[in-house]
């Protein structure tokens, strides 16, 4: 636990908050009252014990239930970034899901300049692997520069996805589907996602692999062989990040060579000296 960079978080959230807009009165007469609401309050506001906040500010909570956390959390109105680093101070590790579920549904407008400023395949999704922002470049991967809406569903149940993503068996679906399985596991009331979970437990050749259970969390560095519609046949080597403040949204960049032979399996990794 940091005690130093919760203290400091919380009391300036809390002081933010005004008694008045929970229903509480504000005491009147002499003496100086320290802004927001009071640490009795907060407990009202959350139903817990007397004292229960304080010691979670105070730093005299070891390992607090993230059904705390998460409730100040929402009651002081942080943002997702504010939220990881609740949990991080207190816990000294990430938060298991996201603070809201409407959260990681959309990134700030600015990424679709931002892709398409950059000269390899570029595309944002959303937590739900729906299609935010593309180049054209990534356009170009697709037979008439027609775009799936949902890229986790085309990778995993559409024909044409599979004839695209070449070894589609071996080299493609046994690392996307562990991809759904660690997505769902933060995100469980993702509509999206379980329409899709139950798309593939529908189709025989999708139904198997998912059981199987294999772990592959995320696909930066990997690189595939990929059937592009005007370059031909290549290997794809794919770049992953995400907007930080779109959790489970994913900034991909994938870099594309033509030919039979892997370009990047043996690039040494970059460090700084």
């Amino acid at each position: 636990m940091n005690k130093t960079a919760l203290r400091a978080l919380l009391r300036e959230r809390r002081a933010l908050i005004a008694p008045e807009s929970h229903g509480f009165a504000r005491p009147t007469g002499q003496g100086r009252r320290a802004p927001g609401l009071s640490q009795h309050q907060v407990d009202q506001l959350l139903h817990r014990t007397f004292g229960t906040y304080h010691r979670l500010e105070s730093g005299n909570y070891p390992n607090p239930p993230t059904s705390l956390l998460r409730d100040v959390a929402r009651l002081f109105g942080l943002n997702e970034q504010e939220w990881v680093s609740l949990c991080r101070y207190a816990l000294l590790q990430d938060p298991p899901g996201p603070l809201h579920l409407s959260s990681g549904k959309e990134v700030p407008g600015v990424w679709q300049e931002a892709v398409d400023g950059i000269g390899h395949m570029a595309y944002v999704t959303d937590a739900s692997w729906e299609m935010l922002a593309y180049n054209s470049a990534f356009a170009g991967m697709f037979p008439g520069g027609k775009v799936p809406g949902n890229t986790l569903r085309w990778m995993l149940l559409d024909p044409h996805g599979r004839e695209t993503l070449m070894d589609w068996h071996n080299a493609w679906a046994p690392m996307v589907l562990p991809q759904l399985r660690a997505a769902l596991a933060t995100r469980p009331d993702d509509d999206i996602l379980r329409r899709i979970e139950k798309e593939i437990l529908a189709d025989p050749e999708t139904a198997d692999l998912y059981a199987a259970g294999n772990s592959h969390p995320h696909p930066d560095g990997d690189e595939r062989p990929l059937m592009h519609a005007l370059e031909g046949p290549g290997w794809v080597t794919m770049c992953a990040a995400q907007p930080l403040t779109a959790p489970g949204s994913r900034l991909m960049i994938l870099v594309f060579h033509r030919g039979s032979q892997r370009a990047h399996s043996r690039a040494p990794n970059l460090r700084s000296d």
